[in-house]
This record gives C-alpha cells, structure tokens and sequence, in this order.
C-alpha cells in the first residue's frame, strides 16, 4: 500500500496563532488600511499586527493619568510662581526700606536659578511625553 501524500504547508508546532480580535473600522480609517495594504505589499492582518505589537510595551499609556499628572504639575508651577512673585515683592518692599541683606538677595538668585533649571528640565521632559503620544 503506497503511503498517503500531503500536500500544502507542513503544520505548525510552534507559534500557531489561534486566537482572534474582531475591530469595527471606519470607512476612512478603511481606505488608510487598505492604502497601505498595497503600498506596503502586505496583507491587513499583517499590518495591524505589526504596529500594534511593535513597541507595544512603549507605545500604550493611560492617557488619563498623563492628563492628572500634568495637571498637577501646573498647579505646583502655578504655586511657585505665585511664591516668587510673593517674594520678589517683599524683597522690594525691604529693598526701599534699606532692610534688604545681601544674603538673601544671593540666596533668592541661587533657589530662582535652581527654579528656572527645574523649569526648563520639566519642559524638555514634557515635549518629549508629548512626541512619544504623536507616535
């Protein structure tokens, strides 16, 4: 008896993908898919797959707690500024007094030069969050 013949792609042992995710596009986010579909020349699921999974780890955030922890990191500028001001405004009120130490006008310019350090850190910290959410 002669043995039987199979034909077709051997079966997979590893890496055999059985589950399924249905997703609802629009029509316009359909022509994008299918746009690429053929510009890229390869299939949808391959390119859904693809820029899900790629980066994924970095790519998901909690666009809520970005948005909370902005918030409150604008109150607390907000806070320091409004102590700067506070401040500066004594420090005037002293100045035309003549009560005003040189030691604290040289401490006052260290902190707001530590301040405005700070400031520009945070600044470049949040276009950089901001470029990662464009992506």
């Amino acid at each position: 008896m002669a043995s039987k013949r199979f034909k077709g792609r051997p079966l997979l042992t590893e890496g055999k993908r059985t589950k399924k995710i249905d997703a609802r596009f629009t029509e316009e986010e359909y022509k994008t898919i299918l746009a690429l579909e053929q510009s890229l020349g390869i299939r949808k699921t391959d390119l859904v797959r693809t820029r899900l999974l790629q980066n994924a780890p970095a790519v998901v955030i909690n666009a809520r707690e970005v948005i909370t922890q902005l918030d409150a990191i604008g109150a607390e500028l907000g806070r320091s500024g409004n102590n700067i001001n506070q401040l500066a405004r004594y420090a005037n009120i002293l100045q035309n007094k003549g009560a005003l130490s040189p030691v604290v006008v040289e401490r006052f310019n260290i902190l707001f030069e530590s301040y405005l350090d700070h400031q520009n850190e945070l600044e470049k910290v949040l276009r950089h969050i901001i470029r990662l959410m464009a992506r």
